[in-house]
């Protein structure tokens, strides 16, 4: 179960350096005109080392190098503020985030003025945080195998999803926001080198429905062929109630891997079928950190036919991506 306490930092469990904590928000402007912005806002902490790795991402538009996109920013060495405290802190890039009801209520603003960037948004919770190694409030958690969740980076863990408001002035352009969509914690032992794959996805129809669903996939058939997704775990949010996903997959139909097409089917705790497809709308190569490439896209979905929106981010480390292209030109001789 996650508690208030939780979306505060927690004291680490090991003494690896590498301990972290992070905070994601992913949402997006702009959604029924013909140029949606997927927005993200994220913070990784290394406390014990006392500094903080911060990136804020917009973009618009498919492109697969990151200065390609609306607006790219990262930051590796940002100091953690002291008093550390992830309920209000203020970092050197601009970025300034107050949780006033813990795990519900978040203030995100963001100014980089010599870009012409303004972000500001609330970001409310539609639900409690969902915790995947909770067996009683995920059906998959019992018996999980954590390599196919980022191992002890998931040690301590939620997905939640919420309403943001607020808006957007990129380069004299205002756009409102007013999105549901998905936000995550997580604290745990982080590598610099990523050695797993994650699939992180959401479609998001109304306040009243949205699924978000994690899965795992392999590289081995090359970066333009599909790959199947095996769920590892993911809710419906149905009205109010959560209700916990026990069995799912699909396929991602990719183009240089990043996700073009998907297909999901998920069966919740209640004995319901989901059947999910979506259509990539924008990709970026999101590196949350150096050590890994988020393939991300912003997807128009079908919910058993009803309309939605919300991203994929399939992360996939460098060495394996190394490999994977490796073998690409090993094929054609190059």
């Amino acid at each position: 179960m996650i508690r208030p306490e939780d979306a505060q930092f927690h004291p680490p469990t090991s003494s690896d350096p590498l301990w972290a904590e992070t905070n994601y928000f992913g949402l997006y402007a702009g959604q029924d005109t013909d140029r949606p912005m997927n927005i993200g806002v994220y913070g990784l902490f290394r406390e014990p080392l006392g500094v903080v790795g911060s990136t804020v991402s917009v973009n618009s538009r498919r492109v697969t190098v990151p200065w390609a996109a609306d607006y790219w920013d990262a930051w590796e060495h940002l100091v953690v503020p002291k008093p550390s405290n992830l309920l209000d802190y203020e970092l050197a890039n601009g970025l300034k985030v107050r949780c006033s009801e813990p795990n519900k209520v978040w203030d995100v603003d963001y100014s980089d003025a010599a870009a012409g960037l303004e972000l500001h948004f609330r970001y409310t919770a539609l639900m409690e945080p969902y915790d995947i190694n909770d067996p009683d409030m995920d059906p998959m958690a019992a018996g999980r195998d954590l390599a196919k969740t980022w191992g002890h980076a998931y040690a301590g863990h939620f997905d939640q999803t919420g309403r943001y408001e607020g808006e957007i002035v990129l380069r004299g352009t205002t756009t409102p926001i007013d999105c549901v969509s998905t936000m995550d914690h997580s604290w745990g032992i982080r590598a610099e080198r990523q050695t797993s794959r994650l699939s992180w996805q959401h479609a998001h129809v109304s306040p009243d429905l949205a699924i978000h669903v994690i899965c795992d996939f392999n590289t081995e058939a090359g970066p333009e062929a599909p790959s199947a997704q095996t769920m590892t775990h993911g809710y419906v949010l149905d009205h109010g109630k959560v209700y916990g996903l026990k069995a799912g997959g699909g396929t991602t139909w990719r183009r240089g891997l990043y996700p073009e097409a998907i297909q999901l089917s998920v069966t919740d705790s209640a004995d319901r079928t989901w059947e999910l497809e979506g259509d990539a709308l924008t990709t970026f190569p999101w590196q949350a950190w150096p050590g890994t490439v988020g393939h991300n896209c912003l997807l128009r979905w079908s919910v058993n036919g009803l309309l939605g929106y919300g991203e994929c981010m399939d992360f996939i480390g460098l060495g394996e991506l190394g490999a994977v292209y490796d073998r690409v030109h090993a094929s054609s001789g190059g």
